[in-house]
C-alpha cells in the first residue's frame, strides 16, 4: 500500500502571538502536515518558498518586505514549470466586505482572529484538493492547474481597492504630465509620453526613454495610480510599459512573452501574471 505523500506548509505572519496559534491550531486539526518554514516578511516569504516548495502557503495579507498578494505574484512568476503551485491561503483582518471580495476571487481566506472552526473547514478544502490531485498525478491534471488559478485570482484581486489601504489612492488622483528626475544638481523633466518603459530597482524607479536612463525616488505602487492606465500596462511586478513604445510581442516555445520595443534595443519580458494582455484581440 502506497504511503500517501508528505504535505508541506509555509506560515508568513509577521504578528509572533498569530503565527503560534495558527502554528499550534494546524498541529492539532492536521497533525499529518509538515511545517516546512515559518517567516515573519514578505521577503523571507518569496526565498523560504522558492527554496522549500511547499505544497501550502498560508500568507498575511499585510506585512513587512512584501503584502501576501505581493508574495504570490513573484511566486507566480517565478515558480518552476514542472512544480505544482500551491495552495494559496490568505489570513486576513479585513472586514466583511474584503472577504466577500476574496471568495468572490475563489481564493480561501482566514480571518484574524482565527477560529478553529473556520481553520478546519480551511484545511478540509485543501485536503480534498490534495486527494483529488493524487489520484489524478498520472492522469490528466497538469502541473500548472494551480498556477493557472492563482494568476486568475491575482488578476481579479488586483482590482479590488481593499479598506484601510493607504496604498490605493483615489480614482481622480491627477495623472502624470511629467516625471522630474535628478540629475546631479540639475532636475531633467521627462515628458511622460517619452517614457518607454519603468522598471523598479529596490529604492528607486529607473525611467527609460531613447534618449537616457532616469533614477527617480518612488516605488511603482505609488506611481502606478498617477498614470494613465491606458497607456502605460504594468508587464511585470517590477515592469511598466509605454504600450504605444511597443513594436511587437513575442511568444517563444515554452510560452514565455518578450516584448520589442521601438527606438530601443531593449526587450521586456512578460511575467504569467500580466500575459493575458497580449493576446490576440
Amino acid at each position: 500500500m502506497n504511503q500517501a505523500p508528505t504535505i508541506k506548509a509555509l506560515i508568513a505572519e509577521d504578528e509572533s502571538i498569530l503565527s503560534l496559534t495558527l502554528q499550534r491550531m494546524l498541529d492539532k486539526l492536521w497533525p499529518e502536515l509538515e511545517l516546512c518554514s515559518v517567516v515573519e516578511n514578505g521577503i523571507e516569504a518569496v526565498q523560504a518558498a522558492l527554496s522549500n516548495l511547499p505544497d501550502v502557503l498560508f500568507l498575511d495579507i499585510k506585512m513587512p518586505g512584501k503584502t501576501g498578494l505581493e508574495v504570490a505574484q513573484e511566486l507566480a512568476e517565478e515558480w518552476p514549470a514542472e512544480q505544482p503551485f500551491p495552495m494559496v491561503v490568505y489570513v486576513t483582518a479585513y472586514d466583511e466586505f474584503a472577504v466577500q471580495a476574496f471568495e468572490t476571487c475563489a481564493a480561501d481566506y482566514v480571518l484574524k482572529p482565527i477560529s478553529e472552526e473556520r481553520l478546519n473547514k480551511t484545511i478540509k478544502r485543501l485536503q480534498e484538493h490534495f486527494q483529488a490531485r493524487a489520484k489524478t498525478q498520472n492522469g490528466d491534471q497538469k502541473p500548472d492547474t494551480e498556477l493557472e488559478r492563482v494568476i486568475a485570482q491575482l488578476r481579479q484581486l488586483h482590482q479590488i481597492q481593499l479598506p484601510n489601504s493607504a496604498e490605493n489612492l483615489s480614482p481622480t488622483t491627477e495623472k502624470l504630465s511629467v516625471i522630474r528626475a535628478a540629475v546631479g544638481n540639475n532636475i531633467r523633466i521627462i515628458p511622460i509620453e517619452d517614457v518607454i518603459y519603468f522598471e523598479a530597482t529596490d529604492k528607486y524607479i529607473n525611467v527609460v526613454t531613447a534618449e537616457h536612463s532616469s533614477l527617480i525616488r518612488s516605488s511603482l505602487r505609488d506611481l502606478l495610480p498617477q498614470l494613465d492606465s491606458s497607456l502605460f500596462w504594468q508587464i511585470h511586478r517590477s515592469t511598466v510599459v509605454n504600450v504605444k513604445r511597443v513594436h511587437m510581442a513575442h511568444k517563444d516555445e515554452s510560452g514565455k512573452i518578450t516584448l520589442k520595443l521601438k527606438n530601443s534595443d531593449d526587450k521586456l519580458s512578460v511575467s504569467r501574471v500580466y500575459a493575458h494582455l497580449f493576446k490576440q484581440m
